[in-house]
């Protein structure tokens, strides 16, 4: 059973991707988060609070760290060329994989749906992403792709209704598809040049056509169309769609980054009728995109907050409704929706300290 809908863990406030800058967060050490929604009388927003302090070990800065789909393994990976997966079941944490393959830093992990069983993808300057496999309670690595010419910096896997997929984006501009056969092979596509310069960030569309949730016919099964968004050093976000020849072909360019952009995230969906995506950048500025009208495909901008800093990373929450946005500021901040449409922050984290603010006023609130 998936953890609680409004928890909300926030291992994803460290760097992801090269040649960022590292964190001032203790470099062996992940802070795990929960968020969930004020019960007290009288309150409002959100309780954000430390649930568990994970001590990697990991010899040098620590660049990413993902939950498995349960919520109860956590893989982080480093600079030190390694990828460990810890069990943080009830607070505690057991070493579960040293994995080492990679001759470079490890900048992303990536986890598969459990159908397909213990799978774990991660992509490193070495260029190369490795896929991992739990048999029998050993981690293995099970395949190798070689097929870039630079840093492979995003790998993100597709929902499990598209099939095992995996996508990496790379500095050297191209885009890679990994698609499991079956008896141990994968099948490989490449846009090439999808970014000038590079590709940062990769993230795949839920497997829910948007409006099925209110016009879907009970009974029939849904024509899923693989989609996935990207962003590069041409300050570009990209829609990429398959086609029926199976081929990729770019569906949407999406401009309103005025610098490189660093990451996106397609918010998951229950099948309304609105697409969400998320996008950060070296401009400091957050933007959440939304497409109302799948047959239009027009997507509308909308500044979620200016910061200060480059934005890092952003993240949703599993049902969509909270974003978590991470930044050179050393903070990961919360944000939420209000009914009048404007995103509000919700809470910030400070990741050097693990202190916690949250706004629990509405003053608070319209002040942000």
């Amino acid at each position: 059973m998936r953890k609680p809908v409004l928890t909300c863990y926030v291992p994803f406030e460290l760097l992801c991707n090269c040649p960022f800058p590292v964190s001032t967060f203790p470099k062996s050490q992940i802070r795990l988060y929960t968020c969930r929604a004020c019960t007290r009388k009288n309150e409002m927003g959100e309780v954000v609070s430390v649930i568990n302090t994970v001590d990697t070990s990991h010899e040098d800065m620590i660049h990413d760290a993902q939950m498995d789909y349960y919520g109860t393994r956590l893989a982080t990976c480093s600079s030190d060329r390694s990828v460990k997966i810890f069990d943080v079941r009830n607070g505690g944490q057991i070493l579960i994989a040293d994995l080492r393959g990679h001759e470079g830093p490890v900048w992303q992990v990536a986890w598969a749906h459990p159908m397909y069983g213990n799978i774990l993808a991660s992509c490193s300057y070495d260029r190369k992403v490795i896929i991992w496999k739990e048999e029998n309670g050993t981690w293995e690595k099970t395949h190798e792709h070689t097929g870039h010419d630079s840093s492979g910096n995003s790998a993100n896997c597709a929902s499990h209704d598209y099939g095992l997929i995996l996508a990496c984006g790379s500095s050297d501009g191209a885009i890679s598809l990994l698609t499991y056969t079956g008896e141990g092979q994968w099948e490989v596509k490449k846009i090439n040049n999808a970014h000038t310069i590079g590709c940062n960030a990769v993230s795949w569309a839920p497997a829910v056509v948007p409006g099925s949730l209110i016009d879907q016919p009970s009974g029939q099964k849904p024509n899923y169309i693989k989609k996935f968004a990207s962003g590069g050093c041409d300050n570009l976000i990209k829609l990429w769609k398959e086609e029926e020849d199976g081929q990729w072909k770019e569906e949407q360019k999406l401009e309103a980054h005025s610098d490189w952009v660093r990451d996106v995230a397609w918010a998951p969906s229950i099948g309304l009728p609105t697409s969400t995506i998320a996008s950060c950048s070296q401009d400091g500025r957050v933007f959440i995109w939304t497409c109302d009208d799948i047959s239009s495909n027009t997507w509308s901008p909308k500044l979620l907050h200016k910061f200060n800093d480059v934005v890092w990373h952003v993240s949703w929450s599993i049902t969509a409704n909270i974003l978590a946005v991470s930044g050179g500021d050393n903070k990961v901040t919360l944000w939420k929706e209000s009914v009048d449409g404007q995103w509000v922050c919700i809470s910030d984290v400070n990741k050097g300290q693990g202190s916690v603010s949250t706004s629990v006023t509405e003053g608070q609130q319209n002040e942000q």
